[in-house]
């Protein structure tokens, strides 16, 4: 290994034991009892909630997988991704935060969204509970994969260490902190990741910039590929039967470019739908110390969410003018951040800007492991299977079934060839068909009954997996993004049933009123200790 090499891993393990450190340090405090371990006591500020939310959120597939579709086929794909998740990001925190914040209360003070959807529409028989739970753990479990597979990757192709083995390094430190200290690290860290993550984002774009000779030898260089650098064109590289795209005398080989059609467009614009689904970033709107709060939040997330996607879409198209034939896969143009990185900056400042890739990973995975082990812990061992479970209990089982989650994690990790960006897709529309419409009918319209809810519910989760395996090989109009179809099968199946079915009781009627009010979640309490 180089003196390079070595100055770059030294910056990146003293960004591992920081994070680490913060799992100490927030240990005790977490450990005393479920609630302080799964949502912190709803005790978050607004920019801990806010940059948080959206480092767990975007996690690698920001910096490897977003920037890795714009070099290999150019803008289209990865901008329209990027305003989907944009728009998504804003409306989610507008219409959503406020209302789930004071229902989660009001829903007999819910911290798990499972707990949220059963206790808001009072169930007696557990059917909603298990079901979301069981679905968190499938989707989280294919999510926790990606961030594995983003670490070995990482570590790879930047000192070419052995990737399965980087794959179970990866896993170790972020179940380390995570087991320690709960929801409060996880927050905290995602915290400081989400700033180490924007950092390394403008300083490789601004970086790469200038190493090229400026956007206007940026848009020189990439002009003579078809459909490049376009909004509604693809450019569509050459293949060799191998599946590796071909290239000549140092420039790679593109063919006539596709079109971006309407449909395409409005399918990849459907990510941002995954928003209203996403556990991740629902936990935080459930978490913040105040409602109040929620409007300094949003700004912080919206504006960290649109430079940030903005920097990574515009790193993919730089990195193909100054990398033209680096990579002749899909999936190895993932790894066009760091080897900017290791371009453009001395080893010790490359190591802290490449810990930006381990800074998204290790902040989406920990929050997927957190809130995959709550979901059996709380809402199957002690929702169903040991109602008297102590917290001790609760957090014993939440812990062996993180360590469980990440093993299963790891395995589908281990294939080298996996492709970040495919892998999260099929997560996101999972969570945005499966909770999405339900969280959004669950939250403004009082009139969703128990049966429509689980009707929808199953509607969004079965529809993802046969448009996914069935339909989209099919081509054409089913070539769409399942999310976009399983969200509106899964909405009209919630009003169809609800309406086909009895109403709620006036208590449910009652709560839901008083979600919608200002101070709501405190004046429910006030009049129930008065009744």
């Amino acid at each position: 290994m180089s003196a390079d090499s070595i100055k770059t891993m030294i910056s990146m393990i003293a960004y591992l034991l920081f994070m680490v450190g913060i799992g100490v340090f927030y240990a005790k405090r977490s450990n005393e009892d479920s609630e302080s371990y799964y949502i912190g006591g709803r005790s978050l500020g607004p920019f801990v909630a806010a940059m948080s939310a959206e480092a767990s959120d975007m996690s690698g597939w920001l910096l490897m997988g977003l920037p890795g579709v714009a070099y290999w086929c150019g803008l289209a794909d990865a901008a329209w991704t990027a305003v989907g998740l944009a728009i998504g990001t804003y409306i989610n925190w507008k219409i959503v935060s406020k209302p789930l914040r004071r229902y989660s209360e009001i829903a007999d003070n819910a911290i798990t969204i499972p707990e949220f959807f059963s206790k808001r529409f009072h169930e007696k028989k557990n059917v909603l509970l298990v079901l979301a739970a069981m679905m968190i753990v499938i989707f989280f479990t294919v999510y926790s994969a990606s961030c594995f597979v983003t670490a070995g990757k990482l570590f790879n192709a930047v000192f070419g260490f052995n990737y399965q083995l980087m794959v179970f390094f990866g896993a170790f430190i972020v179940v380390a902190y995570t087991l320690m200290g709960g929801f409060l690290a996880e927050s905290v860290s995602d915290f400081v990741q989400g700033i180490v993550m924007i950092i390394a984002l403008v300083a490789v774009l601004i970086g790469g910039i200038i190493h090229a000779g400026g956007i206007g030898a940026v848009l020189d260089n990439i002009k003579n590929i078809p459909g490049f650098f376009d909004f509604f064109q693809i450019a569509t590289p050459q293949l060799s039967e191998a599946g590796k795209q071909i290239s000549q005398d140092g420039v790679p080989l593109f063919g006539a470019a596709a079109p971006y059609a309407f449909l395409t467009i409005l399918s990849t614009l459907s990510w941002g739908l995954g928003y209203f689904g996403m556990p991740q970033v629902l936990l935080r709107f459930m978490a913040i110390r105040r409602v109040d709060e929620l409007g300094r939040a949003r700004i912080t997330a919206v504006t960290w969410c649109v430079i940030s996607l903005i920097a990574a879409v515009l790193i993919g198209i730089i990195g193909r003018t100054i990398f033209p034939v680096a990579f002749d896969t899909a999936g190895g143009a993932e790894n066009i951040f760091s080897m900017l990185s290791a371009l453009l900056f001395h080893p010790l400042f490359a190591g802290i800007i490449m810990a930006g890739i381990l800074a998204a990973t290790m902040s989406s995975s920990d929050s997927y492991l957190l809130i995959a082990s709550s979901a059996i812990s709380r809402n199957l061992f002690k929702g169903v299977l040991k109602k008297d479970a102590t917290d001790a209990q609760i957090m014993l089982v939440g812990k062996i079934t993180l360590l469980a989650i990440m093993m299963v994690g790891i395995l589908i990790a281990l294939d080298e060839n996996s492709v970040i960006f495919e892998i999260v897709s099929f997560a996101w529309s999972g969570f945005g068909a499966t909770f999405g419409p339900l969280m959004l009918f669950s939250i403004f319209w009082k009139r969703t009954t128990h049966t429509g809810a689980v009707a929808g519910m199953l509607t969004g989760f079965a529809t993802v997996f046969v448009w996914k395996l069935a339909l989209k090989p099919l081509g054409g109009v089913f070539g769409i993004y399942e999310l976009l179809p399983a969200f509106l099968l899964s909405t009209i199946v919630i009003v169809v049933v609800s309406l086909s079915t009895p109403k709620p009781s006036a208590e449910i009627y009652k709560e839901f009123e008083y979600a919608h009010m200002k101070g709501g979640h405190i004046k429910f309490k006030e009049d129930n200790k008065t009744a």
